[in-house]
């Protein structure tokens, strides 16, 4: 019983390390998970005021501009999916890359051919191992993006929504992230950022059914749409990062408690198991000290006779 006693104690041993660990990472993801809110709520002004702009800037234009309208027969769609570089953090991952998958099949589905681009270690490595080429990728800022990663990011999309389908171009341009909704709560979702709904955005900034004023624009409302929409590309992105950071740590604070409170279960029952071969072992000894003092009393009464 001694060996089943030692056994015991290096297990409790071991999932006691490994308790304050996940409490460590609890603890650095909650307070992470704090400052990518406030990130994200930092950023809605922002995005919500150049959504306004680029709303009256299309609509004040007489000519339909190539990013805000639509292929009449689109062949080409680029997605871009947004994972993190660590993991740990739960079904985050695997969600955001279930959702990039079904959006590629129906898109694909439509008879488009599906152009990848990955942020993150982890979506990259799903698509490594399946062998299956990416257009893009980036890694080391999913924790802590900042806007220059946004742009970053942008630059070779919006390029390719730019560029004719022939020469290699998209017609259409989706992005995949996880929305931070509560710490308990955080949903994959996909989004069209290209071509332009007029009336999906207006209905974002909060002006669908509000008059717009008129303006009048120099050079002209294509000049100037041509300078708003990579801003546009550049804050839904930086928004979508911000919130998949969010989401992420939240998704390793909910993960790494949950780990912390099984390890605490696991110790109490390891505790349990040992006390019962602790207790086990001093019945034997005790069992085998009463047995030699009893055979020693009846040689001993033997003896005398």
């Amino acid at each position: 019983m001694g060996a089943q006693l030692r056994v015991y104690k290096r297990r409790i041993k071991s999932v006691t390390a490994t308790k304050k660990i996940t409490k460590a990472m609890e603890m650095i993801a909650a307070s992470r998970v704090v400052k990518a809110q406030r990130k994200v709520q930092a950023s809605t002004p922002y995005a919500t005021e150049l959504t306004r702009a680029v709303t009256a800037v299309a609509t004040g234009a007489n000519d339909k501009h190539p990013l805000t309208t639509e292929a009449e027969n689109p062949i080409r769609a680029a997605v871009l999916l947004l994972s993190s570089d660590r993991g740990l953090a739960g079904a985050f991952n695997s969600n955001a890359i279930k959702a990039a998958e079904k959006l590629t099949a129906k898109l694909e589905g439509e008879g488009r051919e599906v152009t990848i681009y990955v942020v993150g270690r982890r979506g990259i490595a799903h698509y490594n191992f399946r062998e299956r080429k990416l257009a893009g990728s980036w890694t080391g800022f999913t924790d802590q993006p900042s806007y220059g990663d946004a742009k970053t990011i942008a630059a070779p999309l919006i390029e390719a929504i730019e560029q004719d389908t022939a020469e290699g171009g998209v017609d259409e341009l989706h992005i995949v992230y996880t929305e931070f909704v509560s710490m308990m709560t955080q949903t994959a979702v996909e989004a069209r950022l290209l071509p332009l709904s007029l009336d999906e955005v207006a209905k974002e900034a909060g002006d669908k059914d509000t008059l717009r004023p008129l303006y009048d624009f120099e050079p002209s409302a294509e000049d100037v749409l041509d300078a708003l929409l990579p801003r546009y590309v550049e804050s839904r992105i930086y928004n979508a990062l911000l919130q998949s950071a969010a989401s992420k740590h939240a998704a390793t604070r909910r993960a790494m408690k949950s780990a912390t409170d099984n390890a605490g279960d696991l110790i109490n029952n390891l505790s349990r198991l040992a006390n019962a071969a602790r207790q086990a072992e001093i019945t034997q000894e005790i069992s085998e000290i009463v047995g030699g003092t009893a055979a020693l009393a009846d040689a001993t009464a033997g003896s005398d006779k």
